[in-house]
């Protein structure tokens, strides 16, 4: 939408439409007095339940003259903007902003900030409630309208959600070096048509070419930047509580999904106790089957629910068990006592893709050589390796129906007084 300043400038000379808003800014010291917080994330929160559309900051609605924002005021407004879509939007809103030089019908640069905010896969409530926008003007929904919008918005986060398009993203956002490894002799020559082929670019409504879900998971360096919950936050604790006052080691680990399994495989490794003992040759004994967290860690980023909003994957040591949560109940019609005898992906695009990853752990004894197989041996392995070196079976539970909970216990340290720590 609007692709070029010049197609920017044009519909502003136009005026506000259902997918235009302009907004003058003043300021009082060095914050924005005008327009206020609220009303503006009304505004916002109205456009992303209706359509795609583009808020431009630095123009007078009524006389469509772009006025500019002072250069020492961009960071503030910028700033300004980001707290709204974070702090009073719930969800909150992934808008791509930017700042853009124009040049005025007197010949002068001035600096406008361009808001493009998505048709989102969620109804977004705002400080004044829940509001949709007609033509260029905001109206709150009715019970009935707002019913009808989140049936809908609930079933297309259901169906095919990783292969679904981020339209805040930006198409050069993938990385080659990230994607370059999915390639085969059999694949397109042409980049972009090979990305959409692969699903990584997919259309939105209106016909442009962007991101997918599983493009900003598996190709861009830092996804979280745009799927603000997709990372493993990571702790190791001391004791069996969790508690601050106790905690060792924490690492929110960030980037592509391949790469997030193998640092958590390095933080486990790294945190848990590996025991010695003397038999009369020394054999080492680890708190944790690392095959087994190997598969748990890629059972966790490739089945998780990414729609949930403030929601990721946690990572927490003890010294008694490792526990993984992951956002997301169990998929379609399997059950807690099933999840060894069947199979069911939740992200079918995003499994196929991590199937094609190589395993790149230098120490995994396991005799895979991609991330997944398809073959739903994942957690017959997660059990049963588990279980051999603890002799506890690993529990998985489900809390809230929202959030699947593995708990793998850990191997105890040996009786035997040549034991020590490694």
């Amino acid at each position: 939408m609007f692709e070029t300043t010049d197609e920017l400038l044009k519909q502003i000379r136009l005026g506000e439409d259902s997918s235009l808003e302009l907004k003058d800014m003043r300021y009082k010291g060095n914050q924005v007095n005008d327009p206020h917080r609220n009303s503006m994330a009304d505004e916002l929160a109205a456009m992303a339940n209706t359509a795609n559309g583009v808020f431009v900051l630095g123009v007078d609605d009524s006389s469509r003259t772009v006025v500019g924002i002072p250069e020492d005021k961009l960071g503030v407004v910028e700033t300004w903007m980001r707290g709204i879509c974070n702090d009073l939007i719930t969800p909150p809103l992934f808008c791509r902003i930017r700042i853009v030089p124009v040049m005025t019908d007197v010949n002068v640069e001035r600096f406008i900030i361009r808001v493009d905010v998505p048709r989102s896969l969620y109804v977004h409530k705002s400080p004044g409630g829940y509001f949709h926008r007609i033509g260029s003007s905001k109206r709150e929904m009715s019970p009935e309208v707002l019913f009808r919008l989140a049936q809908q918005r609930s079933q297309a986060r259901i169906i095919h959600y990783d292969e679904q398009s981020v339209t805040a993203a930006h198409r050069d956002s993938l990385d080659k070096s990230l994607w370059e490894k999915f390639k085969t002799p059999l694949s397109p020559e042409e980049d972009e048509e090979f990305l959409l082929k692969l699903k990584l670019l997919t259309q939105d409504e209106d016909g442009n070419i962007c991101p997918s879900v599983s493009g900003v998971l598996m190709a861009t360096h830092q996804p979280q930047e745009i799927i603000s919950n997709a990372f493993i936050q990571a702790v190791a604790y001391r004791g069996v509580e969790r508690n601050a006052a106790y905690q060792l080691d924490a690492r929110d680990i960030f980037g592509p999904l391949d790469i997030q399994v193998a640092d958590a495989y390095d933080f486990v490794k790294k945190n848990m106790r590996v025991y010695a003992v003397k038999e009369p040759a020394r054999r080492d004994i680890p708190q944790y089957a690392m095959q087994a967290v190997f598969e748990a860690l890629v059972n966790a980023v490739a089945h998780r629910d990414y729609s949930i909003y403030g929601s990721k994957i946690r990572l927490h040591l003890f010294s008694d068990r490792l526990e993984l949560n992951s956002p997301g109940s169990i998929p379609n019609t399997m059950t807690l006592d099933s999840l060894s005898l069947r199979q069911s992906a939740r992200n079918e695009l995003l499994t196929s893709l991590l199937a094609r990853c190589p395993v790149l752990l230098p120490d995994y004894t396991g005799e895979r050589q991609f991330l997944m197989d398809k073959r739903g041996e994942g957690v017959p392995i997660i059990i049963t390796e588990s279980e051999k070196l603890s002799g506890r079976k690993p529990e998985y539970s489900l809390i809230d129906d929202a959030e699947l909970k593995l708990t793998i216990f850990a191997a105890q340290q040996p009786l035997d007084r040549a034991g020590t720590d490694a």
